[in-house]
């Protein structure tokens, strides 16, 4: 019964997973100029909109980095923790007409987004004005543990350097 049990629980954890077309969950960006990891970001559905907030920094330049570019409420804000994608609404598998922002330069871009490689990345084009004029990243999909996905435990926000 146990190894039941195990076997089912295992099953379970890897259906719930594999090929999965919804962007929510947890995402590492890769930067497009490095090919470095550069955060952890979490992605998730809200009333239909796609949103996001950074999550983790890894290898930050200093210790509880701030926007000093951005603009409005997000000025001298924290950027861990931050919401830095919103507005995006999906047409045909793709999440687009939303906002991207770039909290190194407090720069806004419009976005889009898509789920590829069965759920295991997702294409990030950030544009202004055409979607063929802007600049794109690959995300890698995170592994969440199965007791935080099991309880919907919100993901600990990392403020530290490392």
């Amino acid at each position: 019964m146990k190894k039941l049990l195990a076997m089912s629980s295992l099953l379970l954890a890897f259906t719930a997973h594999a090929g999965t077309d919804s962007p929510e969950g947890m995402w590492q960006t890769i930067d497009d100029e490095t090919g470095k990891p550069k955060s952890h970001v979490q992605i998730w559905i809200d009333e239909g909109e796609l949103k996001g907030k950074i999550v983790k920094l890894i290898d930050p330049e200093e210790e509880n980095p701030v926007c000093t570019e951005c603009e409005g409420d997000k000025k001298d804000q924290p950027i861990v923790g931050m919401q830095f994608v919103w507005g995006l609404t999906e047409q045909d598998g793709v999440w687009d007409d939303g906002t991207i922002l770039d909290p190194a330069s407090g720069s806004e871009y419009s976005s889009k987004i898509e789920v590829v490689d069965g759920g295991e990345k997702l294409d990030v084009r950030g544009y202004i004005g055409f979607s063929w004029a802007g600049r794109s990243q690959t995300w890698e999909r995170l592994e969440v543990p199965a007791e935080a996905a099991q309880t919907e435990e919100t993901v600990q926000v990392s403020t530290t350097a490392e």
